[in-house]
């Protein structure tokens, strides 16, 4: 294993030239980015996935019943036995001819076999209050480590001068405020690796898990090799957004669509010019060109600009979906309904009880010929992206 760490740490790849592990070493002076400080982020992701369990339990869930979240989630299927193995042992999405199989088996209409399947998904999903809870979390803390991020930027020159990033390297003691900024944002992005499994799914959960490793990947090695000025850069770059987005998500559940669209737009334009304007005019910049004049070239400076390239495709990726989403709003008048709200939702899901293709059993199940309701909710465009 000793050896095997020793292969995997080679001075000549992670650090420039005349550089080595012994010129990072903590002294009476001066401490520096140790290895051993890693570990720290795995308990403390665990201590944050505990925070958040209790935060959503007795603060954003009160806040959402106070401002009349919807607390249920879809409207449930009608027990049927047959139907629910089929969805469970066999397809969730069935076919027009097992469609018509199971009409004559059960006496139903198509329609009406489509409408169970439909609801029972939905039935799946979670409910309103759940989504306003995590997303009321998430706003909580990037509010948080964005504000206390900026408090401590601030105050550095390398804010102000992107080359600052690179002047003394590797000689750059180690902040306080520095180390348990990264620390913290390190064990955060830990934490939404294990949750991610168990938070409400996204259709962007791949291009998120593509995010999370290249995040995680990015602030370990940057870490350890003491790359640490321009990590608190693109930290604090991504976090804006973040902010703006759970905020309009929040306003979503509440039902205030006017103040849903302007956040949304807001977040659109803020998300467009930090991720496409400012972070590669800015960050890969400093990281491509003005890293390299001062370091000169080494394996790892390619490994780090090869990960912050793949943040700009998952940034331009994330750009197209939320283009896509603003033009429909111009089109429709709303972001609140797109073809990416969480919960399917069609006119004919209006019947909530199955209709049968005799007139008796029409009556016998339904009284006067169909129950009225509707099926769940629409969710919002901004809840989909990140």
């Amino acid at each position: 294993m000793a050896g095997i760490l020793a292969w995997f740490w080679n001075e000549r790849f992670w650090l420039p030239h005349n550089v080595t592990w012994a010129d990072l070493q903590s002294t009476e002076e001066a401490a520096f980015p140790q290895a051993e400080d890693l570990y720290l982020a795995f308990p403390l992701a665990f201590c944050i996935f505990v925070i958040r369990m209790l935060f959503e339990r007795f603060i954003a869930k009160p806040c959402a019943l106070g401002l009349k979240v919807q607390a249920n989630g879809p409207q449930k299927a009608q027990p049927n036995a047959i139907l629910e193995k089929v969805f469970t042992a066999i397809t969730k999405h069935p076919d027009e001819k097992r469609l018509e199989g199971l009409s004559k088996q059960l006496d139903w209409d198509v329609r009406s076999i489509q409408r169970w399947f439909r609801q029972r998904r939905n039935q799946e999903k979670p409910s309103t209050l759940r989504k306003f809870c995590e997303s009321m979390w998430r706003f909580t803390f990037y509010l948080y480590i964005f504000t206390y991020g900026v408090r401590f930027l601030k105050k550095t020159p390398w804010l102000w001068n992107t080359r600052q990033c690179w002047n003394g390297y590797p000689y750059q003691p180690l902040m306080p405020d520095l180390h348990y900024y990264y620390i913290v944002e390190l064990s955060f992005y830990w934490s939404l690796m294990f949750s991610q499994f168990i938070d409400i799914k996204r259709k962007d959960f791949g291009i998120m898990f593509t995010h999370h490793i290249v995040a995680v990947t990015l602030l370990s090695f940057s870490y350890v090799t003491n790359l640490t000025r321009v990590g608190t850069l693109i930290l604090c770059l991504h976090d804006v957004a973040d902010i703006i987005l759970e905020a309009a998500k929040m306003a979503n559940y509440c039902k205030c669509q006017k103040l849903s669209d302007l956040l949304f737009f807001t977040f659109a334009f803020v998300f467009i010019v930090s991720r496409l304007g400012i972070y590669p005019l800015w960050i890969l910049n400093t990281t491509f060109f003005e890293l390299y004049e001062a370091l000169g070239n080494f394996p790892a400076l390619w490994v780090f600009n090869i990960l912050l390239v793949i943040l700009q495709i998952l940034h331009c990726l994330w750009s197209y979906l939320i283009i896509k989403a603003a033009y429909k709003a111009f089109t429709k008048g709303k972001v609140a309904k797109d073809d990416r709200s969480d919960i399917e939702s069609s006119s004919d899901e209006e019947e909530t009880v199955p209709r049968s293709k005799t007139p008796h059993s029409t009556v016998a199940t339904n009284g006067t010929g169909g129950a009225n309701g509707t099926n769940g909710y629409l969710s919002g465009t901004c809840s989909e992206e990140h």
